[in-house]
């Protein structure tokens, strides 16, 4: 039997940004100064930043060189004109309006599509979409499969909709009231877990039948690309920019936050087949964003995420970003470490309720978590559980999802496996005193999307 060779990243380092490693008492107080909300930490007190993977990606030489091409005309530039050429290349889409991030597309066809009383179906929240789907008068349903809500199973596309479920709420509510599904590539509040082909193909028929959209959240299309590569044997012979294109092709239009898959610092777009839908889209851009050739974007952001979308689909590319995870995730669930299993693409996802099963969820066992890796070693993670989940809009009781997770994001070309090796230790270090941890209390809650600026006090 041949011997498993190693790998190496595809790139050289040309440039370097120096970090600092603080002390564990400069970490306590920087703690107590953010609440013990990582969120609020100066970045300057961050050793290894783990927060999000969203801008914090490094571009390549090609990139930067893009930003030195900016044409910065207020109408017309020509960077527009080749990002519209290159989603069409790529993603199959049709018509592009620029926004300054993701969240900016989900406001636009959120306020086009969605009426007073509608449903949205979708294979788990997001945040964000979440929020702007509310804010628009609609319901969100989660229609994703059981298994997602499970850390311990081993389905390996846990982003996959219940065509059950979704068909149950046609039955309830009617087409009419459904003004699209919403499907997220991959999904991250599963565990950055990843939808099949077989399955968003099944979806398209159905939603063909009765007359509904799909928009897809694609902020990590290709990352969602290789585990279809990996595990459909229809697709294990394609390349991730086929099957890129084939995912995109099977759905009415999509929200990108260009900061994930594309390795920009900043940007997002919307992009939509239908003319009528794209009419709307771009007379609303010039009221939130700014002109329709530019939305939120400089020129030279428009043509670094241009180049950023052609490297992401690259095989190599995407085999070691994902490769990287899998590395961090491999080596925790070594030391015993409990995890969301399979390992997603774009981090590592540490179950909080069986990392500290004494601690009540109202105590906040994922937010705990978080804070405690931090003053251990400086690595700054962020929760993803009970206060990302926010409140019952009804009742204003907390909601109580089953996940109660703690995302180590890995950036885009960013860290070395000796860093991941760093992270694995930290977390070792604090699962081994985890019996004399204790919880939070929330002390400051903000009205929106309460994980950004909540405020916590140690119990």
């Amino acid at each position: 039997m041949e011997k498993k060779r190693s790998w190496a990243e595809p790139y050289k380092i040309k440039m370097v940004e120096p970090v600092f490693m603080t002390t564990e008492k400069h970490r306590i107080e920087a703690l107590e100064e953010a609440g013990y909300n990582t969120f609020l930490l100066k970045s300057e007190d961050v050793y290894i930043d783990l927060l999000t993977d969203s801008g914090t990606s490094a571009m390549s030489d090609r990139q930067w060189a893009g930003l030195m091409m900016g044409d910065e005309a207020y109408a017309g530039s020509r960077n527009f004109y080749h990002l519209e050429e290159t989603i069409r290349k790529y993603y199959s889409y049709k018509y592009v309006v620029p926004t300054h991030q993701g969240r900016g597309a989900e406001h636009i066809i959120s306020k086009i599509l969605i009426k007073e009383g509608d449903y949205i179906p979708g294979n788990m929240y997001f945040t964000t979409t979440k929020l702007h789907q509310e804010l628009a008068g609609g319901k969100f349903v989660d229609i994703v499969i059981d298994e997602a809500h499970d850390p311990e199973c081993l389905h390996k596309f846990k982003g996959d909709t219940d065509l059950k479920k979704l068909e149950a709420l046609i039955d309830k509510v009617g087409a009419g009231k459904i003004p699209y599904v919403s499907i997220a590539t991959t999904v991250n509040m599963a565990g950055g877990q990843p939808i099949s082909l077989g399955n968003l193909k099944a979806l398209r028929k159905l939603t063909n039948k009765h007359g509904i959209k799909i928009i897809h959240d694609m902020t990590r299309v290709a990352e969602n690309a290789f585990m279809i590569q990996q595990n459909e044997d229809e697709y294990k012979d394609k390349c991730i920019a086929e099957i890129v294109y084939e995912i995109c092709s099977l759905t009415d239009g999509a929200t990108m936050s260009s900061k994930k898959d594309a390795m920009v610092n900043i940007g997002g777009f919307l992009a939509v087949n239908d003319p009528e839908i794209f009419d709307k889209a771009r007379n609303m851009v010039v009221i939130y964003e700014g002109l329709h050739t530019y939305g939120g974007m400089a020129g030279r952001d428009m043509e670094a995420l241009a180049i950023g979308i052609k490297e992401s689909v690259q095989d190599d590319h995407i085999r070691a970003r994902v490769g990287q995870v899998f590395y961090l995730g491999e080596k925790l669930l070594a030391m015993g470490i409990p995890i969301v299993k399979p390992i997603g693409t774009h981090g590592i996802f540490l179950n909080a309720k069986k990392f500290l099963p004494h601690i009540r969820q109202d105590e906040f066992p994922a937010q705990t978590l978080a804070a405690e890796i931090y003053i251990d070693s400086g690595v700054r993670s962020m929760e993803r559980g009970i206060v990302s989940a926010g409140r019952n809009k009804e009742t204003g009781e907390h909601n109580y999802p089953s996940l109660e997770l703690v995302r180590l994001t890995i950036p885009r070309r960013v860290y070395t496996q000796a860093h991941m090796d760093v992270i694995a230790e930290s977390v070792q270090r604090v699962y081994e005193r985890r019996d004399s941890i204790r919880g939070l209390k929330m002390v400051y809650e903000p009205e929106y999307l309460r994980f950004f600026q909540a405020r916590f006090k140690k119990l």
